[in-house]
């Protein structure tokens, strides 16, 4: 393991906020992390387990031990024709995860491509994209309870995943650290392209197949998200709101074009994007951050802002928002 004193997190957000953490500690093994857990050094800190920071923003610097997995493993745990099981450590990135799994033309996550982050934090957030979530694939994900150290697996119910959320996050958030996910792939994809236009856009790669799908998946987000190594960000800062039937059919009354995804018969998703940019804020900057102007739903560092600086300007969306639709939008973002 790897034990630094005050270093540098800004190869750790991609936020690109420049603050200091008292200790450092990388590890590349269970039993490692278990040895941590019950240092001294652990005991009497404040401690935050991280991925490569793609879902955090750090307000101040850290006072306390930053724990980050190197545990990068891919194994095959069982497969018979149909299926292969794959053990994946937390930090693993998602994205070549993905890679690895179209290459192998093992279908699940493909519509889950170049989204930014660590798959132990992708198990935590319940990341999803174009009509997919991680909790689709996930079997089990494989922990050690932070207060004792003691291994305990979560099967893919008891991690009570829902749109961003799962268990990690809520009632045992800080409780246990990830330290593998198994997933759950097909060797006979189905395709799921009923998001927007999404098989328009893969026909026009080619043939619908896993390679076809990734490589729209990625280009389409490229078109829209700025790079971190050049803008600072965290992919969309802020959830699509989800609310009663009844108050979107009022909404839909004033504003007839609002776009809305159906999420069951007493409720409607809506799209932040929109929302935001009907408040007039696609473009528009608060110092030295900004909302991106070609997505309205993503935060920009544009050079040298603070974490004060970013939650100013959400803040502000914030306030349009509720004051045009009445609705309360939350940020997928966590503040640190």
């Amino acid at each position: 393991m790897k034990i630094i004193e005050n270093t540098s997190l800004l190869p750790y957000n991609t936020f690109g906020i420049d603050v200091n953490a008292d200790y450092f500690i990388a590890y590349k093994s269970v039993s490692e992390l278990q040895e941590i857990l019950q240092s001294q050094l652990v005991k009497s800190n404040r401690v935050l387990h991280i991925g490569c920071g793609s879902n955090l923003l750090f307000l101040s610097d850290f006072k306390g031990v930053i724990l980050h997995s190197e545990i990068k493993n891919i194994e095959i745990e069982l497969e018979d024709k149909n299926t292969v099981y794959l053990k994946v450590g937390a930090g693993v990135a998602w994205d070549d995860l993905v890679a690895y799994s179209v290459q192998n033309n093992w279908g699940g996550v493909e519509n889950l491509s170049l989204i930014p982050g660590e798959t132990g934090a992708a198990a935590v957030q319940n990341i999803g994209a174009y009509g997919v979530e991680v909790k689709d694939v996930i079997v089990q994900v494989n922990t050690i309870e932070f207060e004792t150290g003691k291994i305990r697996v979560f099967s893919n119910n008891e991690c009570k995943y829902g749109y961003r959320e799962s268990i990690f996050k809520y009632e045992f958030k800080g409780k246990f650290i990830v330290t593998s996910i198994l997933i759950r792939l097909d060797k006979n994809p189905v395709f799921k392209l009923n998001y927007s236009h999404l098989e328009d856009d893969v026909s026009k790669n080619g043939k619908i197949n896993l390679q076809n799908i990734r490589k729209t998946i990625i280009t389409i987000r490229e078109s829209k998200l700025p790079n971190p190594n050049e803008f600072g960000n965290a992919g969309s800062f802020f959830m699509n709101p989800v609310i009663s039937t009844s108050q979107f059919l009022k909404l839909q009354d004033s504003f007839p074009v609002i776009p809305h995804y159906f999420v069951s018969e007493t409720q409607e998703k809506l799209a932040a994007a929109w929302l935001i940019e009907q408040c007039g804020w696609k473009g528009k900057s608060i110092g030295n951050a900004a909302v991106h102007d070609k997505q309205a739903l993503v935060l920009i560092n544009t050079g040298g802002a603070s974490g004060a600086e970013i939650v100013h300007l959400a803040e502000q969306i914030q306030i349009s928002v509720k004051g045009k639709f009445n609705v309360e939008l939350q940020p997928e973002v966590n503040y640190i």
